[in-house]
């Protein structure tokens, strides 16, 4: 992330940023560790394509969705990511965490077991929202989605790509990141419209240091 530019964005230097991070390192190693020795029991112990141990979020308030989206590549793909022109100027602010998703700390904070959820491909958005809440999963925000693609690139990938249902705006759509022009896009899509490419991304908790 320091790499990536995320200093910067945040209008930190380098050493706060790293400072500001600093605390989840512990709760990184310790949880990812119990979520490890789960996973390993369905045979899925390390990170995969699909499915990242744990994530480091970064929230808006304080870097600003748009400049994530810039800074998202696809695995071995250069060009940035972009953000569909269908959301409207001052659309992005609108849509915040739903209802028990909400961040455990305003500004950084980990996720733990993010799966991209490549069952749902086809399914409707809606149905598989409720089959991951029966499940005892949470649906991924849209800067939960991002931190996966900038920390996996590999999860987004041809044909399977997914939305990001913990991010809602009061009305049908549903955010999505998907590949468009050769870069991530972050778009959005109708809660009740299946497509065949787009799973439902989601997680098991979210822990603050």
């Amino acid at each position: 992330m320091l790499d990536k530019g995320y200093p910067a964005l945040a209008g930190l230097g380098e050493g706060e940023f790293a400072k500001l991070l600093a605390p989840l390192r512990d709760v990184a190693v310790e949880r990812a560790g119990e979520t490890g020795k789960a996973a390993g029991a369905r045979g899925a112990a390390g990170p995969e394509p699909g499915r990242a141990p744990f994530l480091l979020v970064v929230t808006r308030a304080l870097v600003p969705v748009e400049g994530m989206v810039g800074l998202t590549r696809l695995e071995r793909g250069t060009k940035p990511g972009i953000i569909d022109r269908h959301y409207e100027p001052g659309a992005i602010e609108r849509f915040v965490p739903i209802e028990g998703a909400e961040p455990p700390d305003e500004r950084v904070y980990l996720v733990f077991d993010a799966d991209r959820g490549e069952e749902f491909c086809g399914a409707v958005p809606d149905d598989a929202m409720a089959t991951l809440a029966a499940r005892g999963r949470t649906l991924l925000t849209m800067e939960e989605g991002l931190a996966f693609v900038t920390q996996q690139p590999a999860a987004l990938a041809k044909n399977r790509c997914f939305s990001l249902g913990a991010s809602r705006s009061g009305d049908r759509r549903v955010p999505a990141v998907w590949i468009s022009q050769r870069a991530p896009k972050l778009g959005w899509c109708w809660a009740g419209n299946p497509h065949t490419w787009l799973g439902v991304a989601s997680a098991s908790e979210r822990v603050a240091a």
